[in-house]
C-alpha cells in the first residue's frame, strides 16, 4: 500500500485497514485472510464481486463469490473457472483467516456483491462494480456504513449524470415507430446490459420477439433459469432477412458490422452505454441512435453514496479516481486513489459500462 495510504488516527491502537490491505501486482489483497479480491491473474484464493471479464478471471484454485456469480463463471469459463468454487448466500458470514466477510448486493449485474470486511476493530467496504438503478435483473444496491468505503468510479465526473432508463428506452421505441421498415439493430454487452434493456423495453410495453445474436444466448438462457422473466426471444443469425425487416435486434458491440448483419433491412445502428453520453465515441462507433444506459453509478450516484455510507476515509479505483478523490476529500472525507493493474478505462467500455 502506498504512502498516500497512511492518515493520523484518533486511536493509534486500532488495526488500521491500510495496513492489511494491500495493493500487489495481483490486485487487493487481504493480508489476514490470505485472499485477494478480483485479482487480475489466479491466485490461490480469491473472493470474487461478479462475473464480468475484468473482474472474474479463470485459474483461482479456490474462489468464493455469490451462487448466481459463480453460475455465470461456470457458463463462461467452464472447467477453467476455479479449482474449488464456494458460494455464499448475501448476508450470511464467513470467517475467513482473521477476517470476517460478508457480502451484499451491489446492483450491478445479476449475483453482483460488495464484500464486507471485518477485522481489527474495522469494517471495510469494497464495492466492485455497482449502480443505484432499479433494475429487474439483479438484486438492489445496499449501503453498508463503513470506516473504509472502496468504490469504483467509472463515470466518476461530473458529465456523467445518466438521464432516466425509460426516456433511453423510448426514443428506441420511438425511433421504431418512425421508420417500422427498419431494422434496429443495438449493441449490448452480454452479461447484464442485454438482459437489462430487455426487461426495460418489457416494462415499456414492448410485446414482440426481440432477436438476439448467438453470442447473447447462452447467458439470456441461464438468467431465465435462474428466475429472470425475459419474454419472446428468437435467434438473429438464422432469421431470414423479411423476417427481420422492422424487427428489434440485440448483438455484441463488436459484432454489428459482421457479415450475418447484412441481412438486417437498412439497419438504425444504436448502443446502450453510459459511454454514449460522449458523443465523439458514438461517432467513431457508426452509432446513429445513441442510449445512454449504464450498469454504474453516475457522478450523482457516486456521491450520494459515499453520504449513504457515512465512511471517514474512501479509496477510489478503477475510473476517473482523481475528480471522486478531489470532491470527497472537499468534503472532509480522507481520500486516495488506488492505482490497481488491469482496470485500464479502455476496457471498460467492453465489461457492462
Amino acid at each position: 500500500m502506498s504512502a498516500a495510504l497512511h492518515h493520523d488516527r484518533p486511536n493509534p491502537d486500532r488495526q488500521n485497514p491500510d495496513r492489511w490491505i494491500k495493493v500487489l501486482p495481483e490486485g487487493l489483497y487481504v493480508e489476514p485472510g490470505g485472499f485477494f479480491i478480483d485479482p487480475v491473474r489466479a491466485v490461490e484464493r480469491a473472493v470474487i464481486t461478479h462475473g464480468h471479464s475484468d473482474h472474474a478471471r479463470p485459474g483461482n484454485r479456490h474462489a468464493l463469490a455469490t451462487p448466481g456469480t459463480l453460475a455465470i463463471m461456470r457458463q463462461r469459463m467452464g472447467e477453467a473457472a476455479g479449482g474449488s468454487l464456494q458460494p455464499l448466500e448475501y448476508g450470511e458470514t464467513l470467517r475467513i483467516g482473521d477476517v470476517t466477510v460478508r457480502l451484499v448486493p451491489a446492483g450491478h449485474v445479476l449475483g453482483s456483491a460488495q464484500v464486507v470486511l471485518e477485522h481489527g476493530g474495522s469494517r471495510v467496504v469494497v464495492s466492485g462494480d455497482y449502480k443505484r438503478r432499479f433494475d429487474r435483473t439483479c438484486a438492489p444496491f445496499e449501503p453498508v456504513p463503513c470506516d473504509v468505503f472502496v468504490t469504483e468510479a467509472t463515470f466518476g465526473l461530473p458529465v456523467f449524470r445518466h438521464p432516466p432508463d425509460l426516456g433511453e428506452v423510448g426514443k428506441l421505441l420511438h425511433s421504431m415507430a418512425l421508420f417500422p421498415e427498419r431494422s434496429h439493430v443495438v449493441g449490448v454487452y452480454a452479461l447484464g446490459k442485454c438482459q437489462r434493456l430487455i426487461t426495460l423495453l418489457r416494462a415499456a410495453g414492448y410485446d414482440r420477439p426481440i432477436y438476439l445474436h448467438g453470442a447473447l444466448e447462452p447467458l439470456c438462457a441461464l438468467y431465465r433459469s435462474l428466475g429472470v422473466e425475459l419474454g419472446e426471444l428468437r435467434p438473429a443469425t438464422v432469421a431470414a432477412k423479411e423476417e427481420l425487416a422492422g424487427a428489434l435486434v440485440l448483438a455484441p458491440p463488436g459484432a454489428i458490422a459482421d457479415r450475418w448483419a447484412r441481412r438486417l433491412a437498412d439497419p438504425v445502428v444504436a448502443m446502450a452505454s453510459g459511454w454514449m453520453r460522449v458523443r465523439q465515441r458514438a461517432r467513431q462507433r457508426g452509432v446513429e441512435l445513441p442510449l445512454v444506459i449504464s450498469d454504474h453509478a453516475d457522478w450523482d450516484e457516486l456521491c450520494r453514496t459515499l453520504d449513504d455510507v457515512g465512511a471517514p476515509e474512501v479509496w477510489v479505483t478503477h475510473g476517473r479516481e482523481e475528480a471522486l478523490v478531489h470532491h470527497a476529500t472537499g468534503r472532509g472525507i480522507r481520500a486516495c486513489a488506488l492505482a490497481l493493474i488491469g482496470f485500464e478505462e479502455e476496457d471498460l467500455e467492453e465489461v457492462g459500462a
